[in-house]
């Protein structure tokens, strides 16, 4: 398979927030923005487990949010500044239609969507 037509995707998240890069037309074209997700907050916790539950539920639900915009993936480059992206990794890899994308990651502060454009492009030309 040549690299042209393999579905190449790039997202920039950390624990709170994510944008993700595609292809316009899913396997060619030009690295556009297909979406920002945002993890919706929680409350107050009565303890630090209840807490600790609550943080890797709304993690979850932020990767699912991620992956509704990334449809049949064979390859993913994703970056951050913290630790979100290998658990991003590691959720992939335990999800049975994502456990055979290609993933790559590096670690970036936050950046502007035409500078992600431009990185993701580059990860994968």
């Amino acid at each position: 398979m040549s690299d042209k037509s393999k579905k190449q995707f790039g997202v920039w998240m950390d624990s709170h927030h994510a944008t993700i890069v595609g292809r316009e037309n899913v396997d060619s074209g030009d690295f556009v923005v297909l979406g920002h997700e945002k993890e919706e907050g929680q409350g107050g916790n009565s303890n630090e487990n209840a807490a600790n539950n609550a943080e890797r539920d709304s993690l979850h639900k932020l990767f699912k949010s991620i992956t509704a915009h990334m449809q049949n993936v064979d390859e993913l480059h994703v970056t951050g500044p913290g630790t979100a992206q290998e658990q991003f990794i590691k959720y992939l890899s335990e999800t049975p239609q994502y456990k055979n994308v290609e993933t790559k990651e590096s670690t970036s502060n936050k950046m502007s969507d035409e500078s992600l454009i431009e990185y993701v492009a580059s990860q994968f030309n």
